[in-house]
């Protein structure tokens, strides 16, 4: 594997590359990583069994979409492919290495600004993507649609609970799943907001820093509301006030945020209940309580 990936590197960076270690790193549960190095060049590797589902290139197409809008650093995406002769073959997905540094609240508050300046762009004229892609491990269902609110009732709310029933995790107890998609797109339905470019799974987790700045990592891309990025950010309370301070100097928050971040959030915490069980199943129901008397 690791010659075949050494190739690889060579032929698209036009530097020797051949492969002398390769160290397991921890990181991500869908993966395998690893630091590969030769005597001057070092590369981030995951690696994982070939399957139809092609997650691994689904993350390098989010972050060279991210790359793209030349606002935030990501590890740059030097090559991915899936290894030839040999059993099984592995998808693999080589990106920059990087060496993180403790951050400062200057370094969130830059975070903060360069996140509004992703969510500025103006380069989409409808919401979704143009397939289905992922989060962590679960499928992220998308398509366009030209109506915010209908996007994120069905594609974001109803396809997981969907998801969830299919896997015996929701049941018609636990509440109608069309009544539930119909509430949420009542309660956004007067909300047609810019169509920003998201990141899509912004916890802390998958931000770090350089000595040059923050950098992006892990993303469940598409394109919709720039809010549902910071009510991600709110959620684990992973990320400290200077953070929201960079965001609002350079991109004002709407006063009705707070009614419809639960709703952001809510999308979030049915994942955690489709890849960790009953704990979030039981926070999801709570929250569906409290939006359901909003």
């Amino acid at each position: 594997m690791w010659h075949f990936i050494s190739e690889h590197i060579s032929d698209e960076t036009e530097q020797f590359f051949s492969c002398q270690k390769a160290e397991r790193v921890s990181g991500g549960d869908t993966h395998e990583s690893y630091l590969i190095k030769d005597a001057t060049h070092r590369y981030f590797v995951k690696t994982r069994r070939y399957d139809d589902t092609q997650q691994l290139s689904h993350e390098a197409e989010g972050l060279n979409a991210l790359a793209n809008t030349q606002t935030i650093a990501t590890p740059r995406v030097i090559c991915h492919g899936i290894t030839a002769n040999e059993t099984p073959n592995m998808e693999y997905l080589v990106l920059s290495h990087i060496r993180f540094i403790e951050p400062n609240a200057d370094n969130y508050f830059t975070l903060g600004e360069q996140l509004a300046s992703l969510h500025k762009v103006n380069a989409y004229t409808s919401y979704g993507w143009p397939h289905d892609n992922y989060i962590g491990a679960s499928v992220q269902t998308n398509g366009r649609m030209a109506s915010w609110a209908d996007f994120f009732a069905e594609r974001r709310i109803g396809s997981m609970l969907e998801r969830l029933a299919s896997n015996g995790l929701w049941k018609s107890e636990d509440g109608d799943i069309d009544s539930i998609v119909t509430r949420v797109r009542h309660l956004l339905s007067l909300h047609q907001p810019h169509p920003s470019l998201l990141h899509g799974d912004l916890w802390a987790g998958n931000a770090g820093f350089n000595c040059k700045g923050p950098i992006l990592f892990d993303p469940a891309v598409y394109v919709g509301d720039g809010e549902t990025d910071l009510a991600m950010a709110e959620l684990f309370n992973g990320f400290p006030q200077s953070f929201f301070d960079g965001y609002k100097q350079h991109l004002p928050i709407e006063k009705n945020y707070p009614l419809r971040k639960p709703i952001y959030q809510l999308y979030h915490i049915l994942n955690h209940g489709l890849l960790f069980g009953a704990h979030y199943i039981a926070q999801a129901k709570h929250m569906l309580d409290d939006i359901n008397r909003d």
